[in-house]
């Protein structure tokens, strides 16, 4: 089993910055890709950015350039630094992890954390 918290969700005006923090804990997996997800209202979940355990990235395009995935492998902790952020990135973000132990791979989704911009 993985516990995944998010935190650093909030309100902010067009053109400022959020930091997403998930930090997920296990004792008996191991932990590998980690991502964050978004859902705004009345539109399907989509990817916005994703970090494996070596640390290669990859971005929707919408955030490319305003957005930045990092990761802390000994904390477990996945980071989500939105620059620049505008209105259309309003949405309830979800952190995501894969996981896998000898057996199998196993996908975990945090509760979500709401992200608003508005003036």
């Amino acid at each position: 089993q993985v516990q995944l918290v998010e935190s650093g969700g909030g309100s902010v005006q067009p053109g400022g910055s959020l930091r997403l923090s998930c930090a997920a804990s296990t004792s008996t997996l191991d932990i590998n890709a980690m991502g964050w997800y978004r859902q705004a209202p009345g539109k399907q979940r989509e990817l916005v950015a994703v970090i494996t355990s070596d640390g290669s990235t990859n971005y929707a395009d919408s955030v490319k350039g305003r957005f930045t995935i990092s990761r802390d492998n000994a904390k477990n902790t996945v980071y989500l630094q939105m620059n620049s952020l505008k209105a259309e990135d309003t949405a309830v973000y979800y952190c995501n992890v894969d996981a896998s132990d000898d057996l199998d791979e196993y996908d975990y989704w945090g509760q979500g954390t709401q992200v608003t911009v508005s003036s």
